[in-house]
């Protein structure tokens, strides 16, 4: 679910950029101020899912630690429910 949420993240920015781009393109300025445009868009873009990644990342690490920690206490259960039943 988290995955499906990041691509779909991932796949809007992507589209926004490009469309920020071609709007930058047909924008009545110089090649340079043009230029100069799309670097710092390019930057704010790669910063932004630099940051969202890292968001990501994090909640996938927590997500993980979760899991592990309820499999484990599942298992604890289960052994202590063995050694109940052969008691």
């Amino acid at each position: 679910m988290a995955q499906e949420s990041g691509d779909k993240v991932v796949w809007f920015l992507a589209g926004a950029a490009i469309g920020a781009a071609i709007a930058l393109l047909y924008a009545p300025a110089s090649g340079e101020e043009t230029r100069a445009k799309l670097l710092d868009k390019a930057n704010e873009g790669r910063d932004l899912l630099g940051d969202r990644g890292r968001d990501l990342m994090d909640r996938g690490r927590e997500l993980y630690s979760k899991g592990k920690t309820m499999a484990d206490d599942a298992a604890e259960m289960l052994e202590r429910g063995r050694k109940i039943v052969e008691g």
